[in-house]
């Protein structure tokens, strides 16, 4: 009997601690017992959009899985802004920081289940200097450390966590941020601004309670100082920010100006160093597939 439907799965064969094998097996067997084919593309850093459009076109599945971490999430989402397909996403990166906030299970079975479910969220996308985002940005401590991060050889967060220590001591912070929103201007010096479409890090840690996916707004949060008790906590699932250490703007645009050139990461992947940052809700929109009990913040 020919397959009643397809799915095509994107894997980036390199991201996370472990090999992707099994996972694919697992996917094909789990498709397989319901007569849905799949169709999969292993990442190669190069032409990835490309080719995954092409893939799209020409096969027209009726769904798209990513096994990989944010940033593979990141690639796949900037191509579905040009089609109406739902994204069911398998985390498989060191942080995973999207799924957390989808509250997507650890366990690969439930995640198939998930990502193959009819159980779909709209959220907003965020557009900085022109690149997409899904969750969380950052100018400051935050990207220099996960610009040493990309340059060990310990992942996880073991390796963030012993990445802290020179990050630490090299960065130039307290930092000067000028944000033009709201009709207002904000002069803030902190040791991190955040720009945040979701609630939480890759760690878990709440730092944006009041955020919402799909809201038409972000928040950017101010961290005003260096507070080892406050970084400890972003290791803990759940964990929310003393106010007196985080300070948080709703907004629906902004311009973010820096002095001098600050660190700059976006979803988990370090951009550069910028001075300036201009940020809105993009009218790109982008289907997930969530659990059956989710419900956004």
């Amino acid at each position: 009997m020919e397959p009643k439907n397809k799915i095509l799965l994107v894997v980036n064969p390199i991201s996370g601690s472990f090999d992707k094998a099994n996972l694919i097996r697992t996917v094909e067997a789990e498709l397989s017992s319901n007569n849905i084919k799949l169709l999969i593309y292993e990442t190669q850093g190069e032409g990835d959009k490309t080719a995954i459009r092409k893939l799209i076109k020409e096969q027209q599945p009726e769904r798209l899985l990513v096994a990989g971490g944010d940033g593979t999430i990141q690639l796949v989402a900037k191509v579905l802004k040009d089609f109406d397909l739902v994204m069911g996403i398998l985390p498989a990166g060191s942080a995973n920081g999207f799924a957390i906030n989808l509250e997507l299970p650890d366990n690969l079975l439930d995640q198939i289940k998930i990502a193959t479910g009819n159980k779909t969220f709209t959220i907003d996308t965020l557009e900085l200097n022109g690149e997409m985002c899904l969750h969380i940005s950052d100018l400051g401590i935050n990207a220099e450390l996960i610009r040493h991060y990309e340059h060990s050889s310990i992942r996880g967060k073991l390796g963030y966590f012993l990445q802290s220590f020179p990050t630490l001591f090299k960065s130039n912070f307290p930092y000067k941020f000028t944000i033009d929103a709201n009709g207002h201007r904000y002069v803030k010096k902190g040791v991190l601004l955040a720009i945040a479409n979701a609630n939480k890090f890759g760690t878990g840690a709440n730092i944006n309670p009041n955020g919402k996916l799909n809201d038409g707004k972000f928040e950017i949060l101010i961290f005003k100082r260096l507070n080892i008790f406050q970084i400890i906590k972003t290791l803990l699932k759940n964990s929310e920010m003393d106010s007196n250490f985080v300070e948080a703007i709703s907004v629906e645009e902004a311009v973010i100006n820096c002095k001098k050139p600050v660190a700059f990461q976006i979803d988990g992947e370090f951009i550069g160093k910028r001075k300036k940052v201009k940020v809105n809700v993009s009218d790109k929109k982008l289907k997930i597939a969530v659990p059956e009990n989710f419900k956004p913040a």
